[in-house]
């Protein structure tokens, strides 16, 4: 707690005694309260118009006659001193008090010291570095000063902070445009001079040490590194806070980190509180704020600027239009302490202090699973759950010798060519070691990393600092802003210098590789291992070192095998084995080791080394391993070596065969021909390779089309198939044959992840174009046998039917169903979209159906699937039923469905790589009745999970509620709501489909796809760098830039949109419409809004829509915009025309470009919404990509969406915006959007409004609400059963 000592090596001589209670405070007080930071000094000093004699002139201050002896001898300093507003603590000390007064007196709970520039880096700018002690000394003096005097008035805590700034020079950027890997300054001279400064802070008085400004990140690791010394020399701790800056809109520190990465950079300080100050305005500041209050464990702070420069350097945000956009902030729970930076005064702290006043701090500080992150310009989380890591290993002299070649030649831009090259092929992390005895390592290595530090597109991952020579190590630290890993460490020379690397290794804040290695040697068997790690894991994470578990990695050591010694036989063996072990006994730790000693017997022989490297992966990533230092380009894939090769180097890595080496030197034999054979053969090996498949068999070719999706020759292969009737008789003969055996081999990758449901849905393009082929065949030959035996029944696959339900138009996901169960051989009826529950069950009867599967997107798709498992009960049916779509659940089916329908199973199937296993287990005859008896106690357990929940749910009444709403000061506002452009209706017809594509967010396009990237590959455009989907994505995304592209040059598709705006106020919940803007009489419409109404602890207000709508009495005029969009005109001959081609993967294709172009427009109208056509941002300037991230005034909520959950309130907005006669877009009765391809919605200006759920709800508010819309209970029960907080 607090300030509090510890075991010292040096004395302090502090003028004032230490406060030991700062942090208990701390705590408590942000526990209650939102505390207020100071705003700017430099702001505040220029309203004093100083010249540069006050810069130089003598000065006495609180006694003191000899404060400073001034410098009016030009001769002495000759330089000119005004602007080194840090010399005024010395000159003007009268003045710096009176600000830090000032502040406190407005409401700060803390000053930061005037040190911005206070170190010897920054103040040999003016030749005053000897001052520098006295410099931070006396300004801390002063600002402590100004605190006791406040607190006495008061009598409420004030502290001083003592500010460490960024200084000006910086560790990550070279000066020199000519020469990237220069440095004006060192690490460790930055180490020093904020050490000295930290000193004389402290002595001077700082309760508190603020780290801010920070652009580079580096710099703000070698102050903190002073600072942990610091702490160590002098045996106390105190509160530390980083303070990072955000330089543009790019989200991104000057030396290119985002927030998330620059929180993993520095979060082994363990700071008190981390945030943002500088540079933005709140604004532009708050999603970037918004990011680190999500990803931060400690407190948030922030200090924006008041605005952006304007053209005369200044800042126009008054304290009024400030201290309202924090207040938001805060109310948030994005911070929990706020000042101002840049353009503030103690006028705009005051302010905000007094809108803080009585806000209760609604931030929770997250706490996320203890998982292992690490950095380079982007964060990177590695979870038990990640994929394999692949350390690039060719940056490497002792594994390189290309690479070693350019280090020796200089030739530094090559060698960083290398690292690009590493990156682009597939590695997350890259290895980069110097150790040869002909290289100065430890220059080679400080030129390398400050070379890539200024090479984006290489440090975005983290670098592995990798070399024997520990001093080594720690000049590729000093020159990485990122969270590395050392590589390596161990107990080679005991424990004590075990322990003091490792402490050092923490104090750079960087993980750990340990060499399984000890005063006896390198572990070589399993035993050794095991016990050398276990015995380093214990010492890590004891007090002594204080290493977190996660940031624990092993180097097992990968040993040669095939070498001809029998002892060297189960190295690959005892390494697997051992990562089990220690994996198990060391919890948190990561397996790693160097891949290349593993086949180190066949160099030069890559075929067999990839291919050993490959296998001994496989078998070692089950075991444990997570990460390996390997050629990131060259590995082979388990599945694609040749069988035989494969089966030779298991039996070396696994040692089960005593003659693997010989068999495998054999081959090695045989590698060599062929190499020679190349070498003299020429080129054109590649294009020979490339048609090679066309000289198989007729059947492993017509497998092969399948399995890869080429159609080019299938038509070929299927005539030349057919005309041999030996081999088939009948056409049926080669579908059932090669074609099923090809498709169920397409089952099988998909079903192991080996292969992706765009390639699957390739496949079953080709399928289908292989059965069209032969279908008339098929259809002559069935009748010629009717002719023969008219009592012949044709033999029928399962049969599965299924159906969008009525109201619903969405049917992207059952199509992808369709396709996919298709490949495995069952028989597939369609009946599309909006189909009624008669129609499907008339239809399983008519053609035999074996499983019904229902679809739906929209939530009234929920009642209706209830209404037709009613239906199938009433009528007697059997067949088991698949539920799946975007809303449903498997909760809402085991609760609302299968109690509806029990003569068969009904099973919610969560996408399309599930729907094979559920038909394959609901139809065969030795698991069916298992597979229904689990999902039957599965779903009873849920139901009742379900119903206890509610009962442990709590709610407020509607009423309470309601006392609850969003309080908002009206009158007060700084401005009146803006008055749109226009009032009532404007078309916006036949849009230019290219104006869209800038709009277009592409992340649910591979969502459509399933394709998932991992983090930090998740969203586009970095899924196509994730090592599993990242090939596929691409090549899914480069296809449909060309139907795309056709579609927008050929006018495939019409977008028509229609845009209203209307007077409105609201009265409670509801918001009332009207026609003159003047009168504000009856209203023309009420758009009804719901109430959040469950209980939560940490939540002040409970919100409705209306709650961002200017109530009825307060005499404001406001208004609300509708709008409707449809990019959608024309889909439907567009899918006929594919249709035509059986072409699914097309199909789907379109429909999935259609949504995003209708999410695209609705994108767009938004925009000119804003700046243009009701103008309340008429100065936004924001990127398309910004967009997309929510980062505007203003929101766009849609009936059916978490903040207004029932779809009724469509037909409200139908009647307003007459969007089927004027936009072609129609409502269905389930109030779904025709075409399927729209975006509706509602616009809202109030800078408070945000996107919010209503979560549950009780009846108090159901009754309420149906009362409000003249509805029967049963009926608004329907509509709104997704968000009943009580049974039905």
């Amino acid at each position: 707690s607090g300030i509090y000592k510890m075991a010292a090596t040096k004395s302090l001589n502090r003028w004032c005694p230490i406060q030991e209670d700062v942090e208990e405070y701390l705590h408590k007080t942000l526990a209650e309260r939102i505390m207020i930071i100071d705003g700017a000094m430099g702001t505040t000093i220029q309203q004093y118009k100083l010249g540069e004699d006050e810069f130089r002139k003598p000065a006495k201050f609180n006694g003191d006659d000899k404060w400073c002896a001034g410098f009016e001898d030009r001769a002495t300093v000759p330089k000119d001193l005004k602007g080194n507003n840090d010399l005024l603590s010395l000159t003007r000390p009268d003045i710096i008090n009176e600000i830090h007064r000032r502040y406190f007196e407005a409401g700060a709970d803390m000053v930061e010291t005037n040190t911005f520039s206070g170190t010897t880096v920054a103040q040999a700018d003016y030749s005053l570095e000897h001052l520098v002690y006295e410099i931070n000394y006396k300004s801390a003096q002063l600002a402590k000063m100004a605190a006791i005097e406040v607190e006495g008035k008061t009598g409420v805590r004030r502290f001083c902070a003592g500010a460490v700034g960024p200084t000006n020079r910086t560790l990550s950027i070279s000066p020199k445009v000519e020469n990237a890997a220069y440095r004006n300054i060192t690490f460790q001279e930055l180490v020093t001079a904020y050490g000295e400064q930290v000193l004389a802070l402290v002595e001077g008085g700082c309760d508190i040490i603020f780290v801010e400004t920070i652009f580079d990140t580096l710099n703000a690791k070698a102050a903190l590194f002073a600072i942990d010394v610091f702490f160590e020399d002098y045996g106390i701790k105190m509160p530390v806070v980083i303070s990072g800056t955000i330089v543009d809109m790019s989200g991104r520190t000057l030396s290119g980190q985002t927030t998330e990465a620059f929180w993993v950079s520095v979060r082994h300080a363990n700071p008190f509180c981390v945030g943002l100050n500088c540079a933005l305005g709140p604004d532009q500041m708050r999603p970037f704020m918004q990011r680190m209050s999500n990803c931060a464990t400690c407190y948030t702070h922030a200090y924006p600027n008041a605005g952006l420069p304007n053209a005369m350097g200044g800042y126009d945000l008054t304290p009024k239009q400030m201290a309202p956009m924090l207040h938001a902030w805060a109310k948030d729970g994005l911070v929990n302490l706020i000042g101002g930076c840049c353009g503030t005064t103690p006028d705009h702290i005051k302010a905000i202090a007094d809108i803080m006043v009585g806000l209760k701090p609604s931030r929770v500080i997250p706490d996320p699973p203890n998982v292992m992150r690490l950095s380079g310009l982007e964060d990177m989380v590695i979870t038990d759950a990640s994929v394999f890591q692949n350390i690039g290993e060719r940056c490497n002299v002792a594994g390189s010798i290309r690479f070693k070649k350019m280090v020796v030649a200089n030739d530094w831009s090559e060698a960083a060519a290398v690292a690009t090259k590493q990156v682009e092929d597939g590695a997350q992390l890259l290895d980069v070691n110097f150790d040869d005895g002909m290289l100065d390592g430890e220059d080679c290595m400080r030129k390398f990393c400050n070379l890539i530090a200024t090479e984006p597109e290489i440090v975005k991952i983290p670098v592995v600092v990798d070399s024997s020579k520990f001093h080594v190590t720690i000049a590729g630290l000093e020159c990485l802003q990122g969270k590395c890993i050392v590589n390596s460490i161990s107990l080679k020379n005991g424990e004590e210098a075990f322990i003091k690397d490792a402490k050092l290794v923490r104090r750079y804040g960087a993980a750990v590789i340990i060499m399984a290695f000890d005063e006896q040697g390198q572990a070589a068997d399993c035993e050794a291992k095991v016990r050398i790690c276990k015995r380093a894991y214990d010492l890590l994470v004891s007090d002594k070192i204080g290493f977190n578990p996660v940031d624990i990695v092993f180097d097992l050591n990968i040993l040669t095998i095939c070498t001809g010694l029998e002892e060297h036989n189960n190295y690959g063996k005892d390494f697997i084995n051992a990562t089990k072990i220690v994996k198990e006994q060391c919890p948190g730790s990561k397996i790693s080791g160097g891949l290349s000693n593993l086949s180190f017997s066949f160099r030069g022989l890559e075929v067999i080394r990839e291919a050993m490297h490959s296998v001994f992966l496989y078998h070692a990533i089950q075991a444990g391993m997570d990460m390996a230092i390997v050629n990131a380009g060259n590995l082979p894939g388990y599945d694609d070596i040749d069988p035989s090769l494969r089966e030779m180097c298991e039996a070396a890595i696994l040692n089960t065969d005593p003659n693997a080496t010989e068999k495998l030197l054999e081959r090695a034999e045989i590698e060599k021909t062929i190499i020679e054979e190349k070498k003299s053969g020429g080129g054109g090996q590649a294009a020979k390779k490339a048609a090679e498949w066309r000289s198989l068999p007729n059947k492993e070719r017509l497998m092969y089309s399948l399995i890869k999706g080429l159609d080019k020759d299938i038509e070929t292969d299927i005539e030349e198939a057919r005309q041999d009737t030996i081999a088939y008789p009948q056409p049926l003969n080669i579908i059932e044959g090669p074609l099923m055996e090809g498709m169920n081999t397409i089952g099988d990758l998909f079903g192991a992840g080996k292969m992706f449901l765009p390639q699957v849905i390739k496949s079953a393009r080709v399928m289908k174009k292989a059965v069209a082929y032969l279908t008339p065949f098929m259809e002559a030959e069935k009748a010629r046998k009717l002719l023969e035996n008219p009592d012949m029944v044709s033999k029928k696959t399962g049969c599965i039917l299924l159906a969008t339900v009525k109201g619903d138009v969405h049917d992207i996901g059952k199509n992808i169903v369709g396709v996919v169960l298709g490949c495995n051989n069952y028989e597939i009826v369609d009946m599309g979209v909006m189909c009624s529950c008669e129609s499907i069950l008339n239809k399983a009867i008519e053609v035999n159906a074996d499983v019904i599967g229902l679809s739906g997107l929209i939530t009234p798709s929920l009642d209706e699937m209830v209404t037709v498992a009613k239906e199938m009960t009433r009528r007697g049916m059997s067949l088991p039923v698949m539920i799946g779509g975007a809303t449903t659940s498997r909760m809402h089916t085991a609760v609302k469905i299968e109690p509806c329908y029990n003569a068969a199973p009904v099973v919610h199937v969560l996408d399309a790589s599930r729907a094979v296993a559920v038909v394959s287990s609901l139809l065969d005859e030795e698991l069916k009745g298992d597979f229904a008896a689990d999902t039957r106690e599965l779903y009873s357990e849920m139901r009742e999970e379900h119903y206890a929940s509610l009962e442990e749910r709590k709610f407020l009444s509607l009423a309470k509620c309601r006392d609850l709403a969003m309080k908002t000061d009206w009158k007060s506002r700084p401005s009146a709501p803006v008055k749109p452009s226009f009032l009532g209706k404007r078309c916006y017809k036949n849009v230019p489909l290219e104006d869209l594509l800038p709009y277009i967010d592409w992340n649910p396009f591979f969502a459509v796809w399933q394709l998932r990237g991992k983090y930090p590959n998740r969203g586009y455009p970095k899924i196509f760098e994730d090592a599993t989907v990242g090939g596929e994505a691409k090549k899914v995304f480069d296809e449909a830039q060309e139907i795309l592209k056709k579609i927008v040059s050929g006018r495939k598709l019409t977008a028509n949109g229609i845009v209203a705006f209307y007077p409105a106020n609201s009265v409670g919940d509801d918001i009332e419409v009207y026609e003159n803007d003047e009168t504000r009489g009856t209203p023309i419409a009420n758009l009804m809004t719901l109430r959040q109404q469950e209980l939560r602890e940490e939540q002040g207000e409970y919100l409705a829509m209306s709650d961002f709508i200017a109530p009825k009495g307060s005499g404001v005029q406001d208004y609300i915009g509708l709008f409707a969009c449809t990019a959608g005109i024309g889909m439907d001959k567009l899918l006929a025309d594919f249709e035509a081609k059986n072409d699914d993967y097309g199909k789907i294709m379109a429909q999935a470009l259609g949504d995003r172009l209708a999410e695209a427009f609705a994108e767009k109208l938004h925009r000119e919404v804003r700046t243009t056509e009701w103008g309340y941002s008429p100065n936004e300037e924001m990127t398309p990509e910004d967009m997309l991230k929510v980062s505007y005034q203003g929101i766009r909520p849609a009936p059916g969406y978490p903040s207004q959950p029932d779809h009724t309130e469509k037909a409200t907005m139908w009647k307003l915006l007459q969007a089927t006669d004027l936009a072609s877009i129609e409502l269905t009765e389930s109030l779904a959007m025709l075409p399927a391809a729209s975006v509706s919605g509602m616009y809202f200006a109030n800078p408070e409004s945000k996107y919010f759920a209503v979560g549950k709800i009780q009846k108090d508010q159901v009754v309420d609400y149906a009362a409000r819309k003249s509805m029967d209970l049963d009926t608004a029960e329907r509509w709104l059963a997704p968000i009943l907080g009580y049974d039905r």
